[in-house]
């Protein structure tokens, strides 16, 4: 007997203690319709029987690390031991609908250099709730020029204003599909970011190496936002405080990276203001000893930032010799697809 054709595309599932969630994510990939796939899961040393419920349930493949190695290294994994020449990212915590891999898939169909492709990712809603609307998370991503990102259409109603196919700067790493050549050229995830903003800095790096990213509104999933870490959590900010320095400092034109205080001190302004009038990330840290709490934590997350510097500088000469934009493209690109601060600061992340 010859053996078993490899499948066209690979979903990896990354895990950490959250078994009822990553059964309700299974469950819709084993009602996925037009797509050959395989699916890799990759549990972070769980404690709650995860595993052998994917195992047993599911007969999925697991990668059981004996610790939580983060999203990053994770995926990696599931990089490595991927057959398929496509390669999919699904949350654990995100239900996907049946046309979903077969719809980012297409994209790639478009031109060859289509590396990525995005979907529409929506907030989770009970499916039986009577007059559901249906809220945004994202769709695809934006960037502020100090290197913080946000989804795109992020807290919007969806009312069908995203529904056609477009390029835009990355995908979300909650739902994403990768060409696996892309992946080979420029590598996986940088695990110095651990979580947050990684999926920013693997997509803008694949952006910079000349590759794009598709749109595609028939892949839906929903997601339970803020199920990794509490939204108010002071390790969520300290991560993505910490990431969008170390994003910057990898990827940015050094036009852009000088100006990258400026920028910085605008959204701070920006979000204490809106925080004032109960909106943003600010808003989440009432009284002033949160917000001390909350100043504090961002500036350990700098320093923390400024002592990966010299390891950042050197991956950012490893970023010029794949890089196929210039300095100047690469800085119109960031502007071309950046979000005003005060969408950035009025709505939460």
């Amino acid at each position: 007997m010859g053996a078993e054709p490899a499948p066209d595309i690979s979903v990896a599932v990354v895990n950490w203690n959250r078994r009822e969630y990553l059964r309700a994510c299974l469950t819709s990939l084993a009602g996925q319709r037009g797509a050959n796939f395989e699916v890799i899961v990759v549990d972070n040393g769980s404690s709650d029987g995860s595993a052998d419920m994917a195992r047993s349930e599911f007969g999925m493949r697991v990668i059981a690390n004996a610790a939580n190695l983060g999203f990053c290294a994770a995926n990696n994994q599931a990089f490595a031991a991927a057959r398929g020449e496509f390669i999919a990212l699904l949350n654990n915590d995100a239900e996907a609908a049946p046309d979903f891999l077969a719809d980012l898939r297409r994209a790639f169909d478009a031109a060859p250099d289509i590396g990525m492709a995005a979907a529409k990712v929506l907030v989770w809603e009970d499916p039986r709730r009577i007059g559901r609307i249906d809220r945004i998370d994202k769709v695809g991503h934006l960037i502020y020029p100090d290197g913080q990102n946000r989804g795109r259409g992020t807290g919007e109603i969806d009312r069908g204003q995203y529904d056609r196919v477009a390029e835009c700067l990355w995908p979300d790493g909650c739902a994403a599909m990768y060409r696996r050549t892309m992946l080979e050229a420029i590598g996986g995830f940088d695990e110095d970011f651990f979580m947050f903003a990684d999926d920013a800095e693997l997509g803008l790096r694949g952006r910079i190496a000349g590759w794009r990213c598709l749109y595609m509104p028939g892949a839906v999933v929903r997601h339970h936002r803020g199920a990794s870490l509490d939204a108010g959590s002071t390790r969520r900010i300290f991560l993505i405080e910490r990431n969008r320095v170390l994003l910057a400092a990898k990827l940015f034109p050094w036009s852009l990276l000088l100006l990258n205080p400026y920028y910085f001190a605008l959204r701070l302004a920006g979000g204490l203001a809106a925080a004032a009038g109960g909106k943003g990330e600010m808003a989440r840290f009432p009284g002033f000893a949160n917000k001390l709490r909350l100043a504090w934590t961002i500036l350990r997350a700098d320093l923390a930032a400024l002592r990966l510097l010299p390891r950042m500088l050197r991956k950012r000469r490893e970023v010029r010799r794949i890089a196929k934009l210039t300095p100047a493209e690469i800085r119109c690109l960031i502007l071309e697809n950046r979000i005003p601060v005060r969408a950035l600061v009025e709505k939460s992340n």
